[in-house]
């Protein structure tokens, strides 16, 4: 008699492979698209008389598509499935991205980002979803995480090409910003006859489709654990009911206290390095880009090899010192700044890892898609605040005062992960998303290690 294996514990194969190729896609695109904005902001401004408000809106815009997007889409990937979804949001992404190249205002401009960023967060949510429900628990963090590598991929992409696009032409930025359709198209083909999420399908009663996806893609040895029947509710107020509303504000939060620093400083980097007194040239991108990629890479190994808990917390403290240390040594001689610019860099892309694996480990397979995308959408709509309001911050506050405030949210994402950070390391998808008395344990305040299951 043949043994049954549970779809969480088979060996990783070509399909987990390519589902995290065809889900990383949308974060290299996300990275290009945000990384690019602001080389094109430098020649457009003048071009179409900018006002800083402008600026900020069009820097922001991507951030708040992504905010709707993610909030909507997961919501309605909840009920309609995850691959509808999956293929929808690059379509949209698609089109708008090469219709940037024939805006004649900041207004056509902006909407067009608005919705590049809300299928951006549509497949943000659904990504992330659908990638979690396919992976094996025992790669499932590294598989998450790693999509951080890609996104940085697309960010340092970004910035050889704007250097490029801006030389090249007196319209580069036109260029630029409509390329990002190139990837996108890319993904959009690939990603047609993805398969819907075995999970999903047998929560909403379908279970001879569920398994018939399963033993496909797996075996006919291999089964799904049936997850705990809950109330079901449709809506978004499901996040907020006592079994999940710890869950989803410490999501929400983390999230948040992470992307408003990373979006603030990275989408504004020129103005703050020449506000710092430091130059910025093709050499201190490089530099940059190389420890973007780094941490990208050091995150992954990371998130193997420690708590999910205890990196976070760790990193969040690291991150808040060294931006104290930029606002009280502003002034000291340019060496000092590059180092501590480059170690924050450095594990601001690491842990930033962690934000693929928290919320999709999290929620059942009922609201994940809704806990992905809220989280998302509340750490867009964090971004873009941040985004919109910083060269005002800068402005009125100077450098130092704006790096004492970002360190003041990091400070406040460190009290957060301390207080309800869970460890959800080695748990089967449908224990780790379930209030289970090991569950119960890891998501302890005193938790530090992980909880392994048989």
């Amino acid at each position: 008699m043949t043994q049954t294996t549970l779809m969480d514990d088979v060996p990783l194969n070509r399909f987990h492979l390519k589902i995290t190729g065809l889900t990383f896609g949308a974060h290299l695109t996300d990275g290009y698209i945000l990384g690019s904005v602001g080389f094109a902001l430098t020649q457009m401004t003048p071009q179409m008389s900018l006002t800083p408000f402008w600026q900020g809106m069009i820097g922001s815009s991507a951030l708040i598509g992504l905010f709707l997007g993610s909030l909507i889409l997961g919501w309605i990937a909840d009920s309609v499935g995850r691959q509808k979804i999956f293929c929808f949001s690059f379509i949209l992404i698609t089109l708008a991205s090469g219709m940037q190249f024939f805006v004649q205002s900041a207004e056509q401009l902006f909407l067009l980002r608005v919705l590049i960023g809300f299928g951006l967060g549509g497949d943000f949510s659904v990504g992330h979803t659908i990638l979690a429900e396919f992976a094996p628990r025992k790669h499932r963090g590294v598989l998450l995480g790693a999509f951080s590598v890609l996104w940085t991929v697309g960010y340092v992409a970004a910035s050889f090409a704007g250097h490029l696009a801006l030389q090249a032409h007196v319209d580069g930025w036109r260029w630029l910003l409509a390329s990002s359709a190139l990837p996108a198209l890319a993904i959009l083909l690939l990603r047609i006859g993805t398969p819907e999420s075995p999970r999903w399908l047998l929560r909403r009663g379908r279970r001879e489709e569920a398994m018939a996806i399963v033993h496909r893609l797996f075996g006919s040895h291999v089964t799904l654990q049936e997850e705990k029947q809950q109330e079901q509710d449709g809506s978004l107020s499901a996040l907020f009911r006592p079994r999940y509303r710890r869950r989803t504000a410490f999501n929400c939060l983390f999230f948040v206290c992470l992307v408003i620093p990373y979006f603030a400083i990275y989408t504004f980097l020129p103005a703050i390095l020449r506000e710092m007194g430091l130059d910025q040239g093709f050499a201190t991108d490089l530099l940059l880009s190389g420890l973007l990629l780094m941490g990208a890479v050091l995150g992954i190994v990371l998130t193997a090899m420690c708590s999910r808990r205890g990196f976070l917390i760790g990193s969040f403290i690291f991150l808040a010192t060294c931006l104290l240390l930029l606002s009280l040594l502003h002034t000291s001689p340019g060496i000092w700044l590059i180092l501590l610019f480059a170690a924050f860099t450095l594990i601001m892309s690491a842990v930033s890892n962690l934000v693929g694996v928290f919320p999709a480990e999290s929620f059942p397979t009922d609201v994940r898609s809704r806990g992905v995308g809220f989280a998302t959408s509340m750490s867009r709509l964090g971004s873009a605040v941040g985004t919109l309001l910083l060269p005002l911050a800068i402005v009125n506050y100077g450098i130092a005062g704006t790096m004492g405030l970002l360190a003041a949210i990091l400070v406040l994402g460190a009290l957060v992960s301390i207080a309800w950070a869970p460890e959800t390391k080695g748990l089967t998808l449908t224990d780790a998303s379930q209030e289970t008395p090991a569950v119960d344990k890891a998501l302890s305040p005193n938790a530090s290690t992980s909880t392994q299951h048989p």
